[in-house]
């Protein structure tokens, strides 16, 4: 294990109140997330001192250290490790789990946590979406160019095999999220995407296999979920090991055949039919909206609602056109960024900070600048949405003009994005109108930082360390560095 990752997670452990304080370590892609037992012992501002800390998050219960990608993951090995050596593990666990879970209920509202239970059924196909997407561009410019003709069969039966079953994916995912067992989760929502359903006919229409789609096998699985905990309560024991699964399997699959299906088919045709209408009716307006408000939805977490929205697009048509007009709001977040270097000339550990984070954001991971560098100035923030927005506009001018740009895949954003950019134009004309967006964002969102976003009191809380509020009545959040 790298001796900085070591020397970083032994700085943080005493700084969040020692090992007796930890309640449970974890991470993301850019996160140390700590549950802690009383977050109030936390030293906030020696935190954000140490090197390579680029900011701080309280989203609930959840204390998060913002440390960047390829850093977090060793430095959350070694906090383990030296958390792990001072505690007793099962006392601290029970703790931990009674804390949190009080927490958890103080904190969540019905939103939030329908939302954080949505993407923890979706997120997790994130990473095979990913590879199958960047593998279907790849078949896809060896048709267009004719290349290794023997090669592109095998690559499209790689690529497609995950999309043809995802269904059964999001049910396994979705039972297991809500208390049910996984395999009847994924067994209720293969019948989906089971060739035979076209032999079925429900309100007057035989169904299509397929029909619902993600969120017709997210309502069966939910659905058969419910099933099973209410023959739970119920069967009795000797019997449950038979009659639950059974029943589990015939209601839901009744039920999914002679309603959801048809039902979800008909949610799943308007979501795509008004991805479709929005950008070549309205392009350019709906993109600078949704590029500007990106960042904000981002901070409230109401960016996981998209998520079921944009694997839908991807299953229906291949790609989600709503995915690169809203990687317009990293780009801003890069141009204002780069501006707030430029302006704080004298800020040497603000500087420090952006120039580690700068190639994170490039290639679409914004959390580091955004709690690093312009949530906690403020302004910046706000100029960085008017980046995202004029560069999602960029992109639903020609839109509105009838070349759309789509990604095959969800998560990546920035330059990462290029390798799964689809839509009904050539990969060239795509690669052109995405990276017109993006210099598009960085220039807007540096110019609009230049100009507006450092003030003389931007300049004074950079100096200081710490935000604080400003004349403008722009919100600084107290906790979110």
């Amino acid at each position: 294990m790298p001796t900085d990752s070591r020397a970083t997670a032994a700085a943080l452990l005493p700084l969040v109140g020692g090992p007796a304080n930890v309640l449970s370590v974890a991470h993301c892609m850019t996160r140390l997330r700590l549950g802690l037992a009383d977050p109030s012992r936390a030293d906030e501002e020696a935190l954000r001192a140490v090197p390579g800390v680029l900011g701080l998050v309280v989203d609930g219960g959840s204390y998060q250290v913002v440390l960047g990608p390829g850093v977090v993951g060793p430095v959350t090995a070694a906090f383990e490790e030296l958390a792990g050596r001072s505690t007793a593990a099962g006392e601290l666990a029970a703790l931990g789990a009674e804390l949190k879970g009080a927490r958890q209920r103080r904190n969540a509202t019905p939103v939030k946590t329908a939302l954080r239970r949505l993407a923890a059924v979706f997120v997790p196909l994130i990473p095979a979406l990913i590879g199958c997407g960047i593998l279907a561009g790849v078949n896809g410019l060896l048709l267009n160019s004719g290349l290794l003709p023997w090669l592109t069969p095998a690559l499209a039966a790689v690529a497609s095999g995950f999309m043809a079953l995802i269904a059964v994916f999001v049910g396994v995912n979705t039972a297991k999220e809500f208390g049910g067992t996984p395999v009847l989760g994924g067994a209720v929502a293969a019948i989906v995407v089971y060739p035979g359903v076209a032999k079925v006919t429900a309100f007057g229409v035989t169904l299509a296999p397929g029909q619902g789609g993600v969120l017709g096998a997210l309502a069966a699985a939910l659905l058969a979920t419910y099933v099973e905990k209410w023959c739970r309560g119920r069967v009795p024991a000797a019997l449950d090991v038979l009659l639950t699964p059974t029943l589990t399997v015939l209601v839901a699959g009744l039920a999914t055949l002679y309603g959801l299906m048809w039902a979800a088919g008909a949610v799943s045709t308007a979501i795509g039919t008004a991805a479709d209408w929005l950008l070549s009716t309205t392009g350019a307006f709906a993109g600078l909206v949704l590029g500007g408000l990106f960042l904000p939805l981002v901070m409230l977490g109401l960016h996981q609602a998209l998520i079921p929205i944009h694997t839908t697009l991807i299953e229906q048509q291949g790609h989600t056109v709503l995915l690169p007009i809203l990687a317009m709001a990293g780009a801003g977040q890069v141009g204002a960024a780069l501006a707030v270097y430029v302006r704080l000339r004298h800020d040497a550990s603000l500087r420090t900070t952006i120039r580690s984070a700068l190639p994170a954001g490039l290639l679409g991971v914004g959390e580091p600048l955004i709690y690093g560098v312009s949530l906690p100035l403020g302004r910046p923030f706000l100029t960085a949405c008017v980046g995202g927005a004029a560069g999602g506009a960029f992109v639903g001018f020609f839109a509105m003009l009838g070349d759309q740009v789509g990604a095959t895949a969800i998560g990546p954003s920035g330059w990462a994005l290029f390798p799964l950019l689809a839509g009904n134009r050539g990969w060239g004309t795509l690669l052109a109108i995405y990276a017109g967006g993006l210099l598009t964002g960085y220039a807007v969102g540096f110019a609009a930082t230049y100009v507006f976003g450092v003030t003389d009191h931007v300049k004074a809380a950079a100096g200081s360390g710490r935000p604080t509020p400003d004349p403008s009545g722009t919100p600084k959040p107290s906790r979110a560095g």
